[in-house]
């Protein structure tokens, strides 16, 4: 897909630069971008915007360098969205800078409607950042979160590794073009992240990975999300870069809970100073949002404290040689991007045993639980065991309603009580409120409806 427009977009984007505010200023004022362009100079002065060094420019430029870039999307099948396309996200539209346009290899998500999470660190990242990285990106992806990063090694990498394990989706931003051939040991991966989600960037396709392209990048990074998650940080990472971005961009930040070691400075410094939720979990992540955007898991076989981690030997990490070669790498990555769509069900990154295990005890719980249901004092305007299943709850989820009252009741005290892990009881309520049998309250009180 190009936009129709998307010419006259990168005409002005070569003319003007990069993260320039005038993109946005442009916008609002032209509904047709095509009287913009041909009115020439005498338009242009109308404005008022613009300096002379950029009235020089835009004189200078061809339109004609716009239809070599064009010409070079088509054949690399690469998508240019315009801003003022239908499909541009207004997550960007909403910042100072945002892009002319993006180019895209793959499908980019529907962003403003879907929870999405970015997730960034070191390029030197221990093995602790990278475990987390990898665990929480595969978590949020199994709730259907977004994952975003920005492709480079340590933490990014194993972000994104992360989500497609779990069969998720990721965008990859990057601070270079498409095409360019940077970071080739990563280049089996983002041929993946393009099969489920997108590998998008302002820069045409050929465009090299100058220095000042990646603080640039990372406004974006942070635009297209609605949390923030810093794994590990030097107190000179650029990963705080982008969480100052997201902090003037109103975006909810987070920071790994770290040891005293320089990667962890720059993301201990954010907690203390109170400018990220200090978290340990990637369910510190999800209470943050409002659980009435459908966040739950349907396949109560996930165990979530037996991932996988086979695939992390393959995550490059800077100043470390991985255990596997660049050919061996970009061969798993080919086969991950050929069974990228498999169903859940043939995840083979879990335990099976543990899973039927538990899947059994959330079973035996539920039926100890609802046998007591009838006893409570408020049984007559519960539902039935067999009310619950004809609705299409899960075994956790009847457990669950069978410990909720007419009284608030913790979400704390329910986990204690039936020592169910909390993303399984989180949902649960999930699921009772989409039918109505629950009530959320402040405070992540819940009581029957």
């Amino acid at each position: 897909m190009i936009s129709e427009n998307a010419r006259y977009w990168i005409w002005i984007s070569k003319a003007l630069g990069y993260n320039n505010i005038k993109v946005k200023r442009i916008f609002k004022l032209y509904n047709d971008i095509a009287e913009f362009v041909h009115g020439g100079e005498k338009e242009w002065k109308h404005c008022g915007i613009f300096t002379p060094n950029e009235m020089r420019k835009l004189n200078n430029t061809k339109v004609s360098v716009a239809d070599e870039i064009l010409s070079k999307c088509s054949e690399l099948k690469y998508s240019v969205i315009a801003i003022d396309d239908e499909h541009y996200p207004q997550k960007l539209i909403n910042i100072d800078t945002p892009p002319a346009v993006l180019y895209v290899n793959g499908q980019l998500p529907e962003l403003d409607n879907r929870l999405s999470v970015s997730i960034v660190g070191t390029r030197r990242a221990t093995r602790y950042g990278t475990d987390n990285s990898y665990k929480f990106a595969y978590a949020l992806a199994k709730y259907s979160v977004v994952i975003i990063s920005g492709g480079a090694l340590g933490v990014d990498c194993a972000s994104h590794r992360g989500a497609l394990s779990a069969n998720g989706i990721t965008v990859c931003v990057l601070g270079c073009g498409i095409n360019y051939k940077y970071l080739t040991e990563n280049e089996g991966m983002r041929n993946a992240i393009a099969q489920n989600g997108a590998v998008i960037s302002e820069y045409p396709p050929d465009e090299p990975p100058l220095r000042y392209n990646f603080p640039a990048r990372n406004r974006i990074i942070s635009a297209l999300s609605d949390g923030l998650v810093v794994m590990e940080a030097g107190i000179k990472s650029g990963s705080l870069i982008t969480a100052r971005m997201a902090i003037d961009q109103g975006k909810e930040v987070f920071a790994l809970l770290g040891n005293n070691s320089p990667q962890n400075e720059g993301s201990n410094t954010l907690i203390k100073n109170g400018l990220a939720c200090p978290v340990t979990d990637f369910m510190d992540v999800l209470s943050e949002f409002n659980s009435n955007r459908g966040l739950y898991v349907e396949d109560e076989k996930l165990d979530f404290d037996n991932i996988s981690f086979t695939d992390l030997e393959a995550v490059p990490v800077k100043g470390k040689k991985t255990a596997k070669s660049k050919n061996s790498t970009n061969k798993k990555d080919k086969a991950k991007s050929e069974r990228i769509n498999a169903s859940v069900s043939s995840d083979k990154t879990l335990k099976p045993e543990k899973a039927v295990k538990e899947t059994k005890n959330v079973a035996r719980k539920s039926s100890s639980v609802s046998a007591d249901v009838n006893n409570k004092e408020n049984a007559d305007v519960r539902k039935s065991i067999s009310d619950l299943k004809a609705l299409g709850l899960s075994d956790a989820a009847v457990t669950v309603y069978g410990t909720i009252g007419d009284k608030p009741v913790h979400i704390d005290k329910i986990v204690s009580e039936l020592g169910i892990p909390v993303f399984k009881v989180l949902t649960a309520l999930t699921q009772l409120e989409m039918k109505g049998l629950v009530t959320a309250m402040q405070g992540r009180m819940y009581v029957l409806k």
